[in-house]
């Protein structure tokens, strides 16, 4: 259960997942040199929208894409804060695949596999330049690049997971329907 896990947040503390029991949760591995960076806009409104209805965000910054995210938790907290403006917590930068993925992520990614990119200006692009690297890529539950988004219940269930390729108005709808 997502309830057994603890992440860093940015600022070095322990987060007991526990601590948000009874809450709808939105974890996000996000990058701050990406095409989806701009989500970053519409991840804050939803923060401003639904927190006080029980939203959390977990911001969990990722490099393993294009080196996207190459600067520090100070670095890429000050991008976002001065760019977008966002108020929701960030985590530590970590990994979300592979051998040095953080144990949510395996969680997460067992809970909700991959099951395809939703049409956008990217999903050609993103789909052969996987296809080109493995030909069984899209049957992994593997994360697949940036902003990909998990949504957690109120009792603690993974029942939905986004790839950055959806429309963030079908997230938008996911969480408001969980509150």
């Amino acid at each position: 259960m997502i309830y057994d896990y603890t992440i860093t947040t940015g600022k070095g503390e322990s987060l007991n997942l526990a601590d948000y029991k009874g809450k709808v949760i939105l974890v996000v591995n996000t990058a701050t040199g990406c095409g989806f960076t701009p989500q970053y806009a519409p991840i804050e409104q939803l923060y401003k929208d639904y927190h006080d209805q029980g939203l959390e965000i977990l911001d969990i910054p990722c490099n393993q894409f294009g080196g996207q995210a190459p600067g520090t938790d100070d670095e890429i907290h000050e991008f976002c804060t001065l760019h977008f403006n966002t108020t929701f917590p960030q985590m530590k930068k970590a990994d979300v695949n592979g051998p040095n993925e953080l144990p949510l992520y395996t969680y997460l990614k067992s809970q909700k596999g991959f099951e395809g990119f939703c049409e956008h200006q990217y999903k050609d692009l993103l789909e052969k330049m996987f296809a080109a690297a493995d030909p069984d890529w899209d049957k992994k539950p593997d994360i697949k690049w940036n902003f990909t988004k998990f949504v957690i219940d109120r009792e603690g269930n993974v029942v939905a997971r986004f790839e950055p390729t959806a429309d963030m108005a079908d997230v938008e709808a996911c969480v408001k329907a969980l509150l």
